[in-house]
């Protein structure tokens, strides 16, 4: 276990600024798990590989990730003065957002809910 007082260690870990370029998107109308295909064939690739899948890949997940890439790719090259030939997916993963409920009218007088999910993206690159 960790020694200090918890808002001392909380100061700790908070210090630690991630200099590793990055992009999120934040209440993306797609679900966790159907982003997370997309996310799941990128991961670890290197960049121009990445771009490849993402931009041939018919998922409606793949066009909001491709945007993502491009947009971590270009906070690479002009924040960090890193080289884009040496650039892969480090780390990439959604997590869920806010739920949006919604009736739909069904048989006899009944009412479904319907939950369009929202998901939050983050993209994280790194130099080989």
């Amino acid at each position: 276990m960790a020694k200090g007082h918890r808002s001392q260690i909380k100061r700790e870990r908070n210090a630690k600024n991630d200099t590793r370029p990055s992009a999120k998107l934040s209440y993306a109308r797609v679900s966790v798990q159907k982003a997370c295909f997309v996310l799941d064939a990128i991961r670890g690739k290197d960049v121009q590989t990445a771009l490849g899948i993402v931009t041939y890949n018919p998922r409606y997940a793949s066009t909001l990730i491709e945007k993502l890439l491009k947009s971590a790719i270009a906070n690479a090259e002009n924040n960090n003065n890193m080289n884009v030939e040496n650039l892969y997916v480090e780390e990439c993963y959604a997590n869920k957002g806010p739920t949006m409920k919604r009736v739909k009218p069904r048989a006899q007088g009944r009412a479904y809910r319907i939950e369009k999910r929202m998901s939050h993206i983050t993209i994280v690159l790194n130099e080989r």
